[in-house]
């Protein structure tokens, strides 16, 4: 199997939006169908720091990250989060999840961007496996008000 990291392109839009719902569905949050349309949009907005990358196998799109980038108080260059990454059930323990992270790395090396950061749930064990291989947690708690 091969695994194909790439920019996401406007004709993604139905196998995203397919891989969205499932992700939303794993963690059991609904997003008002305007949110996603927004988010969807800000992929393709010059003006946005979000980017999206997709993993293709076989010509379908099989898993996604939603990345953005900022400027930071601690550093020179950028820090890029990776908000969002999911990989279709089916193509789970193939390598997708690791080739869209190492597609992550790879780009932070070249940009010459400061650090990559994400946070994940302590449920997730699957997540969790993959990004320790990465790196140990740091400590760090997230904490999050809503408005």
């Amino acid at each position: 199997m091969t695994v194909t990291i790439r920019d996401a392109r406007p004709e993604d839009e139905a196998h995203w939006r397919e891989l969205w719902a499932g992700y939303l569905a794993f963690y059991e949050v609904t997003v008002d169908p305007d949110i996603t349309e927004a988010t969807w949009r800000r992929v393709f907005d010059p003006a946005s720091a979000i980017f999206m990358r997709v993993a293709e196998v076989d010509s379908k799109v099989m898993g996604f990250t939603l990345c953005l980038t900022h400027e930071g108080t601690w550093i020179h260059g950028k820090d890029c989060y990776l908000e969002d990454l999911f990989v279709d059930p089916a193509a789970r323990g193939k390598g997708v999840g690791r080739a869209l992270m190492d597609d992550l790395v790879s780009l932070c090396r070249k940009n010459g961007w400061s650090r990559l950061y994400w946070h994940t749930s302590e449920q997730n064990k699957t997540a969790r496996a993959l990004y320790d291989s990465y790196v140990k947690s740091d400590g760090h708690i997230r904490y999050r008000i809503n408005f």
